[in-house]
């Protein structure tokens, strides 16, 4: 990904908090860097052919990193051959490892994994337990040297260190005022990751090639522990809340605790966890994290189809499903589009459902349609760069109308715009 200059890019009156950058594999992340949007599989890593395809699919829906689990020899002996397949396709997108438990011993005895991977995720909760716990992330931390990789160091709550924990409750039981359980939990993950990182520069990892995570599943928690860790830290942080649930319930948690937080100019990448329906489309993830960063003003993606929500004024479905089609035709031809037309991503289109605020918003737009609401004439005004330029009539009105929208984009972003320039 290239870096990404905006106007307006940050609109918080909050400054951007400047982290230092890290680049994983080709992909910046911090530093001046735009947020980046990554996701991760959930198909059997062994299995070559399903994660292809996942990895795929995530990828061209607008994923920037992919992480894959790696938990057996099995899924570690396919991460290069997933690797091939991938730059055979053509699609040059970072993995990332996700490593639990035998992390070590796995890098160690799947070279080839080390390399093809361009990052290793730790989970310093269980990369080890006692006298093994240091030996076995430095060991880990090494081969990340070795290889020239960047690692993320990821606390998660689920999977705490108990020794830290233990440490810090009781540490806090003897305090003649002592913080609730929950405030210590929250001062437990931060150390955790922060104790984690100075261990791993101590070995050797620059800090250019640090990651620092901390999922917690409520989201006052996730604000809380991030706005220290950011208080405390100039690592490059990625954010996500863990466990955020299925459906609306996963989007809502999980855009209301990183809006907060992306407000405030924390965090560098993010990911939205969210449980897929059976037999869902994992991509939904991404298109979440996309229109979470997109509303908010961070970054374009995607063209803004602007769509009234219907009232008593407007009985007829044509506008929603006309604003339907277009929006799933824009999603569809994205990834050709971002090839075909440089900047389409900047597109507005507006497809209103009556008179009363149609025009207006149309011309706002750069290309809208304000659609005959109950009792109007059958007549569609249809505004270009806020101009009428044409009114539609007839059965044929979202036809006429989704190929203006085509031959705009033509006109403005592709060849024609490069021949008239």
């Amino acid at each position: 990904m290239t870096a990404e200059t905006v106007s307006g890019y940050f609109s918080s009156p909050f400054p951007r908090r400047r982290s230092v950058g890290v680049d994983v594999g080709g992909v910046m992340v911090g530093g001046d860097a735009p947020v980046v949007v990554q996701s991760m599989t959930n198909t059997d890593t062994a299995d070559v052919d399903a994660t292809v395809a996942q990895v795929a699919a995530l990828h061209r829906a607008g994923s920037e990193i992919v992480r894959v689990t790696v938990d057996r020899d099995e899924s570690a002996a396919a991460v290069p051959k997933i690797r091939e397949r991938l730059e055979r396709l053509g699609l040059n997108v970072p993995l990332v490892g996700d490593f639990h438990y035998i992390g070590h011993k796995l890098l160690a005895d799947h070279p080839a994994c080390a390399e093809a991977l361009a990052k290793y995720r730790i989970n310093p909760g269980n990369v080890g337990f006692r006298e093994k716990r240091d030996r076995q992330f430095a060991a880990i931390v090494e081969t990340a040297i070795r290889y020239n990789k960047p690692v993320r160091i990821g606390v998660n709550w689920g999977s705490l260190d108990q020794e830290l924990l233990t440490r810090l409750m009781d540490e806090n039981q003897a305090k003649g005022s002592p913080l609730t359980a929950q405030q210590v939990t929250r001062e437990a993950i931060v150390q955790s990751a922060l104790l984690s990182a100075e261990l791993a520069e101590e070995i050797g990892l620059p800090r250019s090639r640090i990651i620092l995570s901390a999922k917690v599943s409520q989201v006052q928690d996730l604000i809380a522990v991030y706005t220290e860790l950011a208080r405390r830290s100039d690592h490059a942080l990625h954010l996500g809340l863990t466990e955020a649930g299925m459906g609306t319930k996963g989007i809502v948690a999980s855009s209301a605790a990183m809006g907060i937080l992306l407000q405030q100019g924390i965090g560098d990448t993010i990911r939205i966890s969210l449980t897929p329906e059976p037999g869902g489309d994992r991509t939904r993830e991404v298109q979440v994290a996309q229109e979470l960063l997109q509303t908010m003003g961070f970054r374009q993606f995607v063209p803004v189809v602007a769509a009234c929500p219907g009232c008593g004024r407007t009985t007829s479905t044509v506008f929603q499903e006309l604003a339907q089609k277009i929006q799933e035709d824009i999603r569809r031809n994205m990834p050709v589009w971002r090839e075909k037309y440089p900047g389409v991503e900047t597109l507005q289109v507006a497809v209103m459902g009556c008179i009363v605020n149609g025009p207006g918003e149309s011309k706002h737009a750069d290309i809208g349609i304000s659609l005959p609401g109950t009792g109007e004439t059958p007549a569609a005004p249809v505004f270009i760069d806020g101009k009428k330029a044409a009114t539609l009539r007839g059965p044929n009105i979202a036809a006429d109308f989704e190929k203006m929208v085509a031959d705009y984009i033509e006109r403005r972003f592709g060849q024609g715009r490069a021949a008239a320039e």
